[in-house]
């Protein structure tokens, strides 16, 4: 259960130990030449559990590990991770954005990897703490943001398969530009899958990605930016784009996968821009959506937007999809629904638009 903010940061602050960098790299950077996920910003935050509770909580400067080569992380891939993204409003004050439903899933994918609960002390609070001492390294330019990598590993120096014992957990920043600086080409992938029922898709666990990346080396191999993953089953319905949740737009009605069969990400920028397709007006369905209905869609003029949604992405538009023989086609600068809602969403974030859903959460109140 969710507990008073104030609480909340109390307990950050008693438990958290803070050691300041004595050297800011903060001069270093860029920040009109901001590549995502390349530079970190001054401080970290790193806490151990022992197998019975979380201790040594502490935000230090940003540094490396020191890990065993019999890590079991390293074996046997007890790893998850979040993405989560900080801006500032008008008067320079830090948010993050919605960083409740990214802890609710963060504990949803530690159960399912057989990993501890992170307290929300911990995760919210030593997160509050954290941005509002790297509250410098929030940029704001278009299209930027302070992105935030919250992960947890297997701390265990033992290789016998059984989950470990003992964890860390982390916190670290990255000033970032966009993910994507054009429109995208996706590949319908119909031969690798992702993930079945009853596995780990709807998790954010690491393995996830690895397993992904031998099939979209190949397909940017060919010229694709990301790939279009669809059931193991069948090989024909849609569940997610590379670092995405994907919708499709078909006459006036928003269609995006379900989460039913547990094998696609719960997206916060999903469920944020279900919210924003409903404000204007269109019906939004979440149900199983077949590449053919979508290929029926583009031959009868219907499709009318294909987009992606995520954190690192925000909102990709896609202007070219490859099924088999069939090459779809889209024009994205016509693209006039997504681009609403991402002006909607980058005002809210950044604070240029009322908050009602209050989505924002403002760092350093108490």
């Amino acid at each position: 259960m969710m507990v008073a903010k104030s609480t909340v940061k109390e307990e950050a602050l008693q438990k958290i130990k803070v050691t300041k960098t004595t050297h800011s790299r903060l001069s270093e950077v860029d920040f009109n030449n901001l590549v995502f996920g390349k530079k970190y910003a001054d401080h970290m935050l790193v806490a151990d559990f022992d197998g019975k509770e979380w201790k040594n909580a502490e935000i230090l400067p940003f540094q490396n590990f020191s890990v065993s080569p019999s890590n079991a992380a390293w074996h046997y891939g007890q790893a998850i991770f979040e993405g989560i993204k900080a801006y500032k409003d008008p008067q320079e004050n830090p948010m993050i954005f919605r960083p409740y439903d990214n802890y609710r899933r963060f504990n949803i994918s530690a159960e399912r990897m057989g990993m501890p609960e992170v307290p929300e002390w911990l995760f919210i609070g030593g997160m509050d703490m954290l941005v509002d001492l790297d509250r410098d390294w929030i940029p704001t330019g278009e299209g930027c943001s302070l992105y935030l990598r919250p992960f947890m590993i297997a701390a265990d120096e033992f290789i016998g398969v059984r989950p470990s014992d003992t964890y860390r957990f982390a916190i670290i920043n990255s000033p970032s530009g966009p993910y994507f600086n054009k429109p995208i080409k996706l590949l319908v992938q119909d031969k690798y899958v992702r993930a079945f029922p009853g596995g780990v898709g709807y998790a954010k666990a690491a393995g996830n990605y690895g397993g992904t990346m031998y099939p979209t080396m190949q397909a940017k191999k060919q010229g694709y930016d990301q790939i279009l993953w669809v059931d193991g089953y069948e090989h024909k319905y849609l569940q997610e784009c590379g670092t995405m949740n994907v919708f499709v737009i078909i006459g006036n009605t928003a269609i995006t996968p379900d989460l039913s069969q547990g094998t696609i990400l719960e997206g916060v920028t999903r469920a944020s821009v279900i919210d924003l397709l409903k404000d204007l007006g269109l019906t939004v369905e979440e149900r199983p959506v077949s590449i053919d209905e979508v290929v029926t869609a583009y031959k009868n003029g219907s499709l009318r937007e294909v987009f992606g949604t995520g954190t690192a992405a925000a909102l990709a538009y896609v202007e070219q999809l490859d099924y088999l023989d069939t090459q779809i086609k889209l024009d994205s600068a016509t693209y006039k629904i997504a681009a609403e809602v991402i002006r909607r969403l980058d005002a809210i974030r950044t604070g240029r638009a009322e908050d009602t859903r209050n989505w924002n959460y403002h760092v350093g109140e108490k």
